[in-house]
């Protein structure tokens, strides 16, 4: 075997050592890279699952405090009406009250002077939902009336 063959042969078997070596490092820095990315995003992902859970536990706080309220409003000192004039709903709106009808039926008011009014009850910032806000425009529109149902049942 000549010197040129073996050197040749040696060449060869240096670039195919060298890209094995370089193609293990390139990959392995590839592979830490992804290897810290995926790290960061595990971080992220905790993060936002524990202010998600967070914002969850606090809205459900206020949506408590708010039900709470709602049912408490009539012995509240906000309430300026009798509580027994007043009768929970709970959805759509909250009380319907019939001012005055307490003293009406104890026989120290008059029938004018009964008024139907719906109430909602609030905390915090809590707003009219569309619905609300649909049903307080029909009431200023004049959109509200009474009726009677009868039900006959048959003997």
């Amino acid at each position: 075997m000549s010197i040129w063959m073996a050197m040749l042969i040696g060449a060869a078997i240096g670039v195919v050592l060298t890209t094995i070596i370089l193609s293990h490092s390139r990959n392995g820095r590839i592979k830490a890279e992804y290897e810290q990315y995926i790290a960061e995003l595990k971080l992220e992902h905790q993060q936002a699952l524990a202010q998600a859970q967070k914002r969850s536990v606090n809205t459900s706080r206020a949506v408590l405090k708010g039900k709470m309220a709602e049912q408490m409003a009539p012995i509240m000192p906000q309430f300026e009406y009798l509580p027994s004039d007043a009768k929970f709903l709970g959805d759509p709106v909250d009380y319907i009250v019939f001012d005055g009808y307490t003293d009406f039926r104890d026989g120290d008011g008059r029938a004018e002077d009964i008024q139907v009014v719906l109430i909602d009850i609030k905390s915090g910032g809590a707003r009219l939902t569309k619905g609300q806000q649909a049903i307080a425009e029909a009431i200023q529109q004049g959109r509200l009336r009474f009726e009677t149902i009868r039900i006959d049942f048959e003997d």
